[in-house]
């Protein structure tokens, strides 16, 4: 028996955790924190008439903001390996709810850009700031139910472990968690992918039928690139993470018989997933510079003017 590849094996998981993990949180936390605080400062002083798809952009920024909160304290323990088990259900708790609320939240936007160009004088009841209130406010109620049974599943495996915090897929029931799993991958993912692509596929087609009118007519809105970055986003980043958090789980359950080794490079494998999931915290803000509004250009003007108040010298 190879003894040594056996340890690897064992043991790469251990260090993807303890050195992969907090770095990558910590990259996400700077990026994404200073990208979000400008947006969402800027949204506040530059956007003066609210619309449908600000509302829903702002909601995205908010639970972008929360989630990043959260990181500092995520890269602390799991570089030194330890941590309070009550924070740890609470952040696992925040952490998929930024995961989800992001989902909906774009799917909504891609909807809303799809909305703006046949009726791009709003007047379709979804495009109505009331509405958009409504859904955002609907978004998060759903979403929190829809996660209330992480708690129960971290806090089975934390009874065992009171010193340690095992993520969603590592702990728990695997039997009764992966039946969950796959429920929230099918509401939470592969629902909103299939109405992200629908309103694509209409977004081209109208683009193609109508590009003369409606180059005139929004020569400064991107919908097209905004719903394919989104598309990317749901394709690139969550995708393998869906995929490998219910692999990781079968994994755990008695009717997939794999070897330690194996289970173990399967978790590897998923661990690396897990911050590329969360990286649409720190790309979330490039949709405010595709969402057209002028947003780009206010920002600067806005940015201008506060350093000539702070550095008369300035021109």
């Amino acid at each position: 028996m190879d003894t040594n590849g056996t340890r690897e094996c064992m043991e790469r998981s251990d260090y993807l955790e303890k050195y992969y993990l907090p770095t990558m949180y910590a990259l996400e936390f700077i990026v994404g924190f200073t990208g979000n605080i400008i947006v969402g400062f800027g949204s506040l002083f530059c956007w003066k008439n609210w619309k449908s798809g600000n509302i829903y952009l702002i909601n995205l920024t908010l639970s972008d903001l929360a989630f990043l909160c959260t990181l500092p304290w995520l890269v602390l323990s799991y570089s030194k390996g330890t941590d309070n088990s009550t924070w740890c259900q609470i952040n696992r708790i925040i952490l998929h709810a930024n995961l989800y609320t992001s989902i909906l939240f774009l799917t909504f936007i891609s909807v809303d850009r799809y909305l703006l160009i046949k009726y791009p004088f709003r007047n379709h009841f979804l495009q109505k700031k009331a509405i958009a209130i409504v859904f955002s406010v609907a978004i998060w109620v759903w979403v929190i139910l829809e996660l209330s049974p992480i708690y129960y599943f971290i806090s089975f495996q934390n009874n065992s472990n009171d010193s340690q915090c095992v993520d969603y897929a590592s702990s728990g029931d695997a039997h009764h968690s992966l039946i969950y799993s796959l429920l929230l991958t099918i509401t939470g993912f592969i629902i909103p992918l299939c109405i992200m692509w629908m309103f694509y596929i209409k977004t081209h087609a109208l683009l193609t039928s109508h590009s003369s009118q409606l180059t005139t007519a929004l020569p400064l809105e991107k919908p097209l690139t905004l719903i394919i970055m989104a598309v990317g986003i749901f394709s690139l980043l969550f995708a393998p993470y869906h995929i490998m958090r219910n692999v990781r789980i079968a994994s755990r359950a008695s009717f997939w018989k794999v070897s330690e080794c194996t289970q173990n490079l399967i978790k590897a494998v998923y661990t690396i997933t897990r911050p590329v999931a969360f990286l649409n915290s720190a790309i979330n803000p490039i949709f405010y510079f595709l969402m057209g509004d002028h947003f780009r250009e206010m920002l600067l003007i806005k940015a201008r003017c506060c350093l000539k108040r702070v550095l008369p010298c300035y021109k």
